[in-house]
């Protein structure tokens, strides 16, 4: 069930092409004459398109257009975690970092984060530093998570993300 947030605004916002723009960009597509392949990524988990692994198993195969009609399928459970979790007013840039967090993350992270407490308590300006601590995958600290946390820190702060 869903907590009723603080400020009576229950939102269901939606990721904006920019935010799909910057998981696209991090999580890549790896694929070979339009086909993409599972793969395992850093944290040991099967793979495929950009970034997903509902019931992804080794040896799937999709196509490009697939992965992108995959992408656009599971954004909803994303989304519905910042909606439900957040109490607190968001603008689409915030929204949009939030989601591309979640995406690579998981909902329980943001669930118990110390980022959503800050947030809930209007500490805006403390979120992209959450946002930047978490970059491990396996326990290792990771460059592309390094990257695509800034990514995500100068989105939430509405900056250029792009060059990151």
């Amino acid at each position: 069930m869903a907590r009723k947030p603080k400020f009576g605004v229950r939102t269901n916002m939606q990721i904006s092409a920019e935010g799909l723009s910057l998981i696209k960009k991090f999580e890549g597509c790896p694929e070979k004459d339009g086909i993409c392949e599972s793969y395992k990524c850093a944290a040991g988990v099967w793979t495929i398109g950009y970034g997903s692994t509902h019931g992804v198993t080794e040896g799937m195969k999709i196509t490009k257009n697939e992965a992108e009609a995959l992408l656009s399928h599971e954004m909803p459970q994303y989304e519905g975690y910042v909606n439900d979790l957040v109490e607190v007013p968001l603008k689409q840039h915030q929204f949009d970092a939030l989601v591309c967090w979640v995406f690579n993350l998981g909902g329980g992270s943001l669930r118990t984060s110390t980022l959503l407490k800050k947030l809930n308590n209007s500490e805006y300006d403390e979120v992209p530093n959450q946002i930047k601590r978490w970059n491990k995958a396996g326990g290792k600290v990771l460059d592309g998570l390094i990257r695509r946390r800034e990514a995500e820190a100068l989105l939430f702060k509405n900056e250029d993300w792009y060059e990151v």
